[in-house]
């Protein structure tokens, strides 16, 4: 009797296990009855989530991509946030290799501005604080169009930056002229960059919500994102990919980064705040990083890094991160926006960042983490 029954339990259990492994891996992750995910699942219209997950197999010499979508829609609008600052970074270090005036180590201030800084602080301010400032200085190097065409040009799209973030020219289409210091006493202006105009965007969900706040005047209808930035679930991944693993895409693909650009550009997106002389009590380890271990202010453990970059604004969310287990030797790439914004009130601060959008992210990196572990290369 015992016996009959150890093989019939043991032929259920292989037909259920065979059963689990048809079945689509994020859609696993996103079945988990931890309520961090549950409450999300459970009300998706509200939240407006869009993930990619991206298995990352090797043969030979070739690195192979997987993608797992969830509601990936290019046509419908999320807000972007400091998410553009990693393509202002890349754009940025390109360009620099087409002046031969001009190094990573250049020192420059904004016409204007008192701050003086380096292209190299800028783009680690940017990954390890998430700098506004830094980002902005950058746009003026750039242009809009500038920008737009270097990711284009790569196959990074669609992408649409179109303002800086947080100060009061945002959406001025002329930069301001950058003073370098090309030695300590020769200093040289670059003219101003006239891009094009703004267009209004035509996407779904460009207009959210009930109301917002303007002029700290409470504005009835709702929120209008056409004049924003534009960086969507497909465009974000593709240059997270094209930076991780350049070799793996046609040369024109690739963008133009010395070794040393490159290296210093990974080096930046996993080093935490700590390390570059931050306050580890207000930036700790997890401060711009919401895969895995947003939800905790501990420290994360020395074999997990993360390449990464989030944005969060407007009551939306994003992170599109590499993470690398260098102990168990896996890795793995995720992509994903969430919307928390229960009142539909826009600008007003009062936004479930860390009661819903960080527990969903975190826990959705823990669930796809564990699924690594588990899954056969």
């Amino acid at each position: 009797m015992w016996t009959r029954f150890v093989i019939l339990g043991t032929a259920l259990w292989v037909v259920s296990c065979a059963k689990n492994d048809t079945i689509p891996p994020l859609e696993k992750a996103l079945a988990s009855q931890n309520p961090n995910i549950q409450r999300v699942m459970e009300n998706l219209d509200a939240y407006e989530v869009q993930i990619r997950y991206t298995e990352i197999d090797r043969r030979n010499d070739s690195v192979i991509f997987t993608d797992h979508d969830f509601q990936v829609d290019a046509n419908s609008y999320f807000y972007p946030a400091s998410t553009v600052k990693f393509p202002a970074a890349v754009a940025a270090l390109e360009k620099l290799n087409e002046i031969d005036s001009l190094s990573m180590d250049t020192r420059f201030f904004v016409e204007g501005d008192s701050v003086q800084t380096t292209f190299a602080k800028a783009v680690s301010e940017i990954f390890a604080v998430s700098d506004n400032a830094a980002n902005n200085r950058l746009l003026e190097f750039l242009g809009q169009d500038d920008l737009n065409r270097r990711m284009e040009r790569r196959g990074v799209s669609p992408i649409r930056i179109a303002h800086r973030l947080s100060t009061d020219n945002a959406d001025d289409v002329t930069t301001k002229p950058l003073v370098f210091y090309l030695n300590d006493s020769t200093t040289a202006l670059s003219s101003s960059i006239i891009n094009a105009a703004i267009q209004p965007l035509e996407l779904n969900d460009i207009k959210k919500g009930k109301g917002y706040i303007a002029g700290e005047t409470y504005q009835q209808g709702a929120f209008d994102f056409s004049l924003k930035n534009y960086f969507p679930i497909d465009a974000q991944s593709a240059l997270l990919k094209r930076i991780i693993f350049p070799k793996a895409f046609p040369e024109a693909q690739q963008f133009k980064l010395n070794k040393k650009q490159r290296e210093f550009l990974l080096e930046a997106m996993h080093t935490l705040p700590s390390k570059v002389g931050y306050d580890p009590v207000e930036y700790y380890d997890s401060y711009v990083k919401f895969f895995l271990f947003g939800d905790s202010t501990e420290p994360m453990p020395e074999h997990i890094k993360i390449y990464n970059k989030v944005g969060y604004a407007y009551g939306t969310l994003t992170d599109n991160a590499y993470i690398k287990d260098t102990k168990n030797n896996i890795d793995f790439m995720v992509t994903a926006t969430i919307l928390v914004n229960s009142d539909e009130v826009f600008n007003d601060d009062a936004y479930e960042y860390d009661e819903v959008g960080i527990p969903f992210l975190a826990q959705l990196g823990r669930e796809l983490y564990q699924l690594e572990l588990e899954r056969k290369r």
